[in-house]
């Protein structure tokens, strides 16, 4: 099996890595040019499964490709706000998902990894 990198980060990690038919995306935080996106949970949420969305497609994914995603939420109250903006990413056969409240290593309100599959 051959692995292949895809994305630009400058920080010590691969954005998404295809193994196979899997496509593993790193953690993404709410990041346009190189700069945290200001917002609230709804922005920066979106701002993420844009992120996701363009890292797949580099890796010839969509986003209706992904089968598992982790999710974290520094504030349990922004859950239903999360989800709304979620759901509109993954409108039928949303992907299996973790969720959980925890604090982020910078000031953001949500980080989310994601799990494509898609054959060669």
């Amino acid at each position: 099996m051959t692995k292949k990198v895809f994305g630009v980060s400058h920080v010590p990690l691969s954005p998404a890595v295809r193994a196979g038919d899997f496509v593993y995306v790193s953690g993404q935080v709410p990041v346009k040019d190189g700069k945290i996106i200001d917002g609230d949970i709804s922005v920066q949420t979106a701002v993420v499964l844009d992120n996701i969305k363009a890292i797949l497609e580099e890796a010839g994914c969509t986003i209706s490709d992904v089968i598992k995603t982790f999710v974290i939420l520094t504030d349990k109250k922004n859950f239903a706000a999360f989800n709304t903006v979620y759901a509109s990413y993954f409108p039928s056969n949303p992907p299996a998902r973790t969720t959980i409240e925890s604090g982020l290593m910078v000031d953001i309100t949500v980080e989310i990894d994601a799990i494509a599959y898609k054959p060669l």
